[in-house]
């Protein structure tokens, strides 16, 4: 089964506001993901608007939409706290059993601060004191360290994080199963890391939006029973994570140092002999998870450890279609040729990953069958994202224009610490 368990619903900012259960069932489905998350699970606005969606499957802790879409109990919590004299910024992903076990965390968090502005709430309590937390709620509660590279809010993030989950979470290291890679980085980056042996590498697409583009973009393969014990088992122990599938990291917002403002980017190699600073302004630029992976890896590029599960790196259809087409990722070009695909195969996930040449061209352009088939097999090139921009996939003789995050993360990093008291 292939699952998205990290993304956000109507009323997380910067969220599309017409994600919502009907909404993410539809492209679930369309995209041939088995199990989503709920995202933003104790959000009161959002937790009502499941309690009348969902409803769990004979005790198996997985919820069902009228329309048959499955989902898990999900979110993702914010923190901002200093420890080791340094200012953190840190988001850990969070899975629960049912909506009892939800609510009992809502009930907790309460009285810590505030539940209600956010999908993604904001506390100044440290990441060990929230495992703490949530263990003494039920121990069958996931915590997942989100987008675990990111330079604002990745446990390992250049501009916030630490350099290692035991200098995180020390003692309670021993809770935290697995780490959420983040669209820029692959499992192969992480192997270089020894510390991270032990640890299972999953991947979620932190979608803001329903779109097909968005959703699913990264998931992870489990093969179990659709129950959240077996989903569980599978994140602690390894025994029957298949795999991921994953975007090219270099499609991600912060693979490469730069500065989005000054329309400058660096490789790690090129940053390095910049020392770090942008050309153009001349202040130090946002250091990447290429360049913070070279600086914590004990690895040579290319090490793979024994226990290392495969995964696949793909650029979602949309993006294709629009890189052949030359045109914009969400017009009505796009879609057409997107939807005349559909019919024809299960789902996305089936065309990208399945689907023949014969099958293909039966129902499409030559052009289009030709870059899918490069897609699968890697042959695409990507000019890498950077300091909250996307990468671009480079197809056809134009480059289409890839919207950027809705937020900076300088400036989310500022808005938390100016609006921490009044939330906490």
């Amino acid at each position: 089964m292939i699952v998205d368990l990290h993304l956000h619903g109507k009323y997380a900012k910067a969220t599309s506001k017409d994600s919502t259960i009907p909404m993410l069932e539809k492209y679930g489905k369309i995209k041939g993901i088995d199990i989503l998350g709920t995202g933003d699970a104790q959000h009161p606005q959002w937790n009502a608007h499941l309690k009348e969606s969902l409803t769990e499957i004979s005790g198996t802790g997985i919820y069902q939409s009228k329309g048959g879409q499955k989902f898990m109990l999900t979110t993702e919590i914010s923190f901002a706290y200093t420890q080791g004299g340094k200012g953190r910024r840190i988001h850990l992903v969070v899975l629960a059993p049912s909506l009892a076990v939800v609510d009992q965390i809502a009930e907790a968090l309460l009285k810590k601060g505030r539940i209600d502005y956010d999908g993604r709430p904001i506390f100044g309590m440290n990441c060990i004191e929230f495992v703490d937390m949530m263990r003494s709620i039920s121990h069958e509660i996931e915590v997942i360290p989100a987008h675990a590279w990111t330079p604002w809010f990745g446990v390992f993030g250049s501009k916030s994080g630490f350099d290692s989950l035991q200098e995180c979470f020390q003692d309670r290291t021993k809770h935290i199963h697995a780490i959420e890679t983040g669209m820029s980085s692959d499992p192969s980056m992480n192997w270089r890391l020894s510390q991270l042996d032990g640890v299972q590498l999953v991947s979620f697409s932190d979608s803001h939006s329903h779109w097909p583009w968005r959703l699913g973009r990264e998931a992870t393969i489990i093969d179990g029973k659709e129950t959240y014990k077996d989903v569980i088992n599978a994140i602690r122990t390894g025994n029957s994570l298949i795999g991921t599938i994953e975007t090219d990291p270099g499609y991600g917002i912060y693979h490469f140092d730069g500065h989005r403002d000054c329309n400058i980017s660096y490789s790690p190699e090129e940053s390095k002999k910049r020392k770090g600073i942008c050309e153009k302004c001349g202040k130090p630029v946002t250091v990447g998870v290429a360049a913070r992976i070279e600086e914590l890896a004990d690895r040579p590029e290319g090490f793979k450890h024994k226990n290392a599960k495969p995964h696949q790196n793909l650029i979602p259809l949309s993006e294709l279609i629009c890189g052949v087409l030359g045109v914009g990722l969400a017009t009505k070009k796009t879609w057409a040729a997107y939807n005349s695909l559909l019919p024809h195969f299960p789902n996305e996930f089936f065309i990208l990953r399945d689907a023949t040449q014969e099958q293909l061209a039966k129902v499409t352009t030559p052009e289009i069958v030709d870059i899918i088939l490069k897609n699968r097999r890697q042959e695409i090139k990507v000019k890498p994202g950077y300091d909250g921009a996307y990468g671009i996939p480079l197809i056809g003789k134009r480059i289409p224009k890839i919207e950027q995050e809705n937020h900076s993360g300088i400036q989310e990093a500022k808005n938390i610490t100016s609006n921490l008291s009044k939330w906490v």
